[in-house]
């Protein structure tokens, strides 16, 4: 599942490779992508459990790769706009999609995984989670056509 995911995103954004400076586009590598999500996971958790979070690490990790799945929705459908030609109003389509599939995503992480931590330190653990997703959904958004 949230492998599939990261390798569905990194792919979809990957940039492509010109010898040309002038006709490359970029756009993050593959690996690139994939470490980002993958370390920014690993972050999120190790700051869970050392805020003594009641999870296991791989479950914190597949928690989070799951809630990804809104930002990959939201990165579909911005390759869908991205065939219009662009405009301001398609700009403003591919935030609006971004900021929703944004929310979803820090909604449903904070949702598993902000119960897991004591109340008191709610905060400390849910923000590395919104910095997390807001990379993420940086990185879609940014993607612009080929």
């Amino acid at each position: 599942g949230p492998l599939i995911l990261c390798t569905f995103m990194a792919t979809i954004l990957q940039g492509h490779d010109s010898s040309d400076a002038h006709t490359a586009d970029g756009g993050p590598e593959f690996a690139e992508v994939f470490v980002i999500v993958w370390v920014g996971a690993m972050i999120v958790t190790l700051n869970t459990k050392l805020l003594g979070g009641s999870i296991s690490f791989f479950q914190s990790v597949c928690v989070l790769g799951y809630c990804l799945l809104p930002l990959v929705l939201s990165l579909i459908f911005c390759r869908i706009v991205l065939l219009a030609n662009q405009n301001t109003a398609l700009v403003i389509v591919r935030c609006i999609l971004v900021l929703a599939g944004f929310a979803w995503s820090t909604f449903a992480s904070m949702q598993f995984l902000g119960d897991c931590n004591p109340p008191s330190r709610k905060a400390l653990a849910v923000y590395p989670m919104f910095l997390f997703y807001l990379v993420v959904g940086w990185m879609v958004i940014s993607h612009s056509a080929d």
